[in-house]
């Protein structure tokens, strides 16, 4: 764990749900001058009791130590709505249909928010029969590369994994395909929305 929950976390989730200092401490079974202590710094909760106040709080433990709530407004789980972490210890790659909180070697990733596909990192996308023929214009080095490519449609994601000193290239089912997503090991996520004159 790289960090613990703060008091001023604590009274900030608190404040937010509505609650007084006695009604916490009662959903706890512990006295208010100890969720006071808890907020001005003067004491923790005990290790043990993190799991009630998440939930007492109505949040997750990982969302009660981070101090950050999570609301997903993506209930139907409509996949244009995807979003891309890449862990930069291991490039692990971590999808989502919505917002999330996600860790991977002990830090908290941080969302890639996508750019449009510049000169420098150039796309190409030819439709071959039932399938996208995507190709990015960039080095392939064992330095910089593209790691991976994803083809987006509202309710499915195709994602190929590409190697350094390998093809900047990627094949995909059509299949109502409206964006395709590629990721820059240097510059990070960048995105190209399929014009309607090519897609389904």
């Amino acid at each position: 764990m790289n960090q613990y929950v703060t008091g001023a976390a604590i009274k900030k989730l608190r404040e937010q749900r509505h609650m007084t200092q006695s009604m916490l401490a009662d959903k706890l079974a512990v006295s208010d001058k100890t969720i006071s202590k808890w907020e001005t710094g003067k004491g923790y909760p005990d290790i043990t009791l993190l799991e009630s106040l998440a939930d007492a709080l109505s949040i997750s433990v990982t969302e009660l130590l981070s101090g950050n709530t999570i609301t997903n407004s993506n209930v139907s789980a409509n996949m244009m709505r995807s979003h891309f972490y890449v862990c930069p210890i291991c490039r692990n790659i971590v999808h989502s249909m919505g917002e999330a909180m996600i860790h991977c070697h002990g830090i908290q990733l941080t969302l890639e928010a996508p750019e449009k596909a510049d000169e420098l990192h150039g796309i190409s996308v030819e439709l071959i029969e039932d399938e996208y023929y995507v190709r990015i214009h960039h080095e392939m080095s064992k330095s910089h590369y593209i790691s991976f490519i994803a083809a987006v449609s509202g309710d499915q994601m195709q994602m190929i994994k590409l190697y350094p000193e390998g093809e900047a290239a990627a094949r995909f089912k059509r299949s109502g395909i409206k964006k395709i997503y590629f990721y820059c090991n240097r510059d990070g996520l960048f995105c190209h929305t399929i014009r309607p004159s090519t897609s389904e």
